[in-house]
């Protein structure tokens, strides 16, 4: 899986890891706002990495956790799923509206393989000062450069630049900025 090579979600390895996750996210999605210090250290032991001064508002989902890194000062709002099979990186001070999602996965489209349950994955990549939009979905194995900005519902298929601005389904690159 890791190696981007097709694999089957229901390997009892991925099953551990995907619960250790389920069971960390449930007890961060309980925090209130004023465990802001639990939040914190349930986010550290859920995630690869988190810089400093990094907030992720509840509720937040993802499949695995240890494939994704957030830089410093990044803000992720409500509602975020990260499906993270394959990495997730995030760049430092970001800003990650609400209901965005960040898909690594993908299905094949011969019907065979995909009623056999066989799945992909593709890393992603946010550069550094991004804002994605409210509801903003990034595609398997897209890169977005440094300073873009993503529209609000957008569908990001493709790489993006740095410094565009870039919106649309499939998100298509409107002016530089």
């Amino acid at each position: 899986m890791l190696r981007g090579e097709p694999y089957i979600a229901d390997d009892p390895d991925l099953g551990e890891d995907h619960y250790r996750a389920s069971t960390l996210l449930e007890r961060y999605n309980r925090t209130r706002i004023e465990e802001q210090e639990e939040r914190d250290r349930l986010l550290r032991e859920l995630l690869g990495h988190v810089g400093d001064g990094v907030i992720v508002k509840p509720p937040f989902r993802c499949d695995y956790g240890t494939r994704i890194s957030i830089g410093d000062r990044t803000f992720v709002n409500y509602d975020c799923i990260m499906l993270d099979g394959a990495t997730i990186t995030i760049g430092a001070d970001c800003q990650i509206a609400t209901r965005v999602q960040l898909v690594t996965a993908t299905h094949p489209l011969a019907p065979e393989p995909r009623r056999d349950k066989w799945e992909s994955v593709a890393p992603i990549a946010i550069g550094d000062n991004v804002w994605l939009g409210s509801g903003v979905i990034v595609c398997p194995g897209v890169t977005i450069g440094d300073d873009t900005v993503v529209g609000a519902g957008a569908v990001v298929t493709r790489d993006l630049p740095a410094g565009v601005l870039a919106a649309g389904v499939p998100a298509t690159v409107r002016k530089k900025l």
